[in-house]
């Protein structure tokens, strides 16, 4: 007996009509922002094909010469990036529980909460070092600075999440049994938070460490420095030796924070 595919289901000619309006919507979209922008694409492939011809070469021959200046700078940069974000790991802690609503059991101070935290994150690591590179001055402190403020807005707004989703039936039981505020914190919320807490302080290192690489661009110490001089000098080879070494320590503590984030969770 040959077997027979059920009917196709008949998709109503509403739903039909409607899928294909967002269809033309996102390219209408995506055709008025390019003609809003105005990309002349002629000169930017005539520019490219000149430009790679001469820069790409001098690129795939790094200055080795470099690599002891570099790899200490990279070290600098990874510094700014581990002790911004062990700060802002900290910071977040408090944030993350203002802003969980079956936390705080109040629906405006969970607002206030995540209004606090949305507006932390409204300002990239790019602009954060500007601002700070203008108050304390350029040095590697400024850097920490941007990193610590930029990533308590993301981690606060994780770490919400994470209180938000624990099982509440074991604080009430807790409660119920006669515990305190701090035996139900240490005993029923932090066992069920801190591996997911520090699988995402973790990988929050791991994002600003590539973040670092660029603050020194605006005075905001570590390997972005040197990025700014080799591209004010047209300096080819040392700018590959800065890619360089930046593309393998990323690619290592990638490894490594994905290795540990699994043994955590």
């Amino acid at each position: 007996m040959a077997l027979e595919q059920p009917p196709k289901k008949q998709i109503p000619t509403s739903k039909r009509i409607k899928r294909i309006a967002i269809a033309l919507a996102v390219v209408a979209i995506y055709i008025w922002t390019f003609a809003s922008i105005n990309i002349d694409f002629g000169r930017v492939i005539e520019r490219a094909s000149a430009n790679f011809s001469r820069v790409l070469p001098r690129l795939f021959s790094p200055n080795w010469d470099m690599a002891g200046e570099v790899i200490e700078m990279m070290i600098e940069t990874i510094f700014i990036a581990y002790v911004g974000s062990l700060a802002a790991a900290i910071l977040a802690i408090p944030l993350g529980f203002l802003a969980a609503h079956n936390i705080t059991n109040s629906r405006i101070i969970t607002t206030i909460g995540k209004w606090i935290l949305s507006a932390v994150r409204a300002f990239p690591e790019i602009i954060l070092a500007i601002l700070f590179v203008v108050v304390v001055g350029p040095t590697p402190f400024a850097g920490i600075l941007a990193i610590a403020i930029g990533s308590t807005g993301m981690l606060g707004k994780l770490y919400s999440e994470v209180l938000e989703s624990i099982d509440m039936n074991v604080v009430e039981a807790m409660k119920a049994n006669g515990s305190n505020g701090l035996q139900i914190m240490f005993h029923g919320i932090f066992p069920q938070i801190i591996p997911e807490f520090l699988s995402y302080a973790i990988y929050r290192f791991e994002v600003d460490v590539r973040a670092s690489t660029i603050l020194g661009y605006v005075g905001a110490g570590g390997i972005g420095t040197m990025i700014f001089f080799a591209q004010s000098s047209r300096n080819w080879s040392d700018m590959g030796m800065i890619l360089l070494v930046i593309i393998v320590v990323v690619t290592i503590i990638d490894y490594t924070s994905s290795y540990i984030r699994k043994r955590i969770v």
